[in-house]
């Protein structure tokens, strides 16, 4: 299923302008979530919009938004007049000007999309926007709207595609001062610089975040695929702690030590875990650690439901103790 679009407008750099769309470029989807249920029968939970006063149940038209200014006191907003005051960034992504990226403190960074042409026209006039930012070696500012709300977007070259990142506006970045303003300066000798050097440069290597692991997710999904098994389900031993660091110079020669002995180790781990990565298929688009969990085997091509109520009512018959049937939804 082709993703959609979370806006479709123009982008325009002075006079030249292309119809084009912004897609998210990260998602969570993939990810193990879960949902909230009653553990007396085992359905799903519902929320209803209620009046905090009356108790009683609100439709959709009934709802409008409301600044609050006192206790009990909102001024009504209506949806004509939040679109009296839309913006012309709504529909087109100005670009305003160009900055050195390394200008861009990453603190003002949110999120990042991918920005291309909306449909078969636009191509000529998008390319001369993209290499123009490519061959200046700055990215782009501008203004995008997406929920009703104005960001500043950051637009650059990627491959033959242009990134768009989301920053912040001042007001929402906290100063570090008073943060940082407590913490004491101290004197550290050579030796233990370079203690610490060797430590950073045996675990020093080359940026692949195809190797990375959520290894919570991983965990999740263990747990799931075990208790849908059956399986009975044993408790974690708390890892032993190595207590407060009286000495930070034998620490740091600890430290250094252990990492020698690993190395060879992790090496090998990592080398295997590369050509891993390289070994399986390209797919069309990357999928999350959801595929690790167990397929659902249902009867006669029964429904998501049944399937679940079929697999519960076989593996409670293999576990320890007996486990009661809850529903998906």
């Amino acid at each position: 299923m082709a993703p959609r679009a979370n806006w479709k407008g123009f982008l325009r750099l002075s006079l030249v302008t292309c119809p084009v769309a912004l897609y998210p470029a990260t998602s969570d989807t993939e990810k193990v979530s879960f949902n909230q249920i009653n553990r007396k029968t085992g359905h799903r939970i519902k929320y209803l919009k209620v009046d905090a006063e009356t108790g009683d149940e609100v439709t959709s038209e009934d709802i409008v938004k409301g600044y609050k200014v006192d206790t009990d006191t909102y001024i009504e907003v209506t949806k004509d007049e939040l679109d009296d005051i839309a913006l012309d960034s709504t529909h087109t992504i100005e670009i305003d000007e160009f900055v050195p990226k390394a200008d861009i403190d990453n603190r003002y960074l949110i999120r990042p999309y991918y920005l291309v042409p909306d449909g078969k026209v636009g191509h000529d006039a998008y390319a001369v926007i993209r290499e123009t930012i490519r061959s200046m070696d700055k990215v782009a500012i501008g203004r995008v709207v997406l929920t009703n709300r104005e960001h500043i977007i950051a637009l650059e070259p990627l491959e033959s595609g242009l990134m768009g990142t989301l920053l912040r506006y001042p007001y929402e970045v906290r100063s570090e001062k008073e943060y940082f303003d407590d913490i004491q300066d101290v004197k550290l000798t050579k030796d233990m610089l370079d203690l610490a050097k060797h430590i950073v440069e045996k675990k020093s290597g080359a940026f692949e975040p195809e190797l990375f692991e959520d290894h919570y997710e991983t965990a999740l999904i263990d747990l799931i695929n075990k208790k849908r098994s059956g399986m009975p389900i044993t408790a974690k031993v708390a890892p032993k702690t190595g207590g407060n660091v009286i000495n930070l110079m034998d620490a740091l020669k600890k430290s250094l030590a252990s990492e020698k002995e690993a190395a060879p180790a992790a090496k090998v781990a990592k080398e295997t875990a590369k050509e891993t990565a390289k070994g399986k298929r390209p797919k069309k688009r990357v999928e999350g650690q959801r595929e690790m969990l167990l397929p659902i085997a249902g009867k006669g091509g029964g429904t998501a439901k049944t399937a679940t109520r079929e697999a519960t009512k076989d593996t409670s018959k293999k576990a320890d103790k007996p486990v009661r049937a809850k529903k998906a939804g």
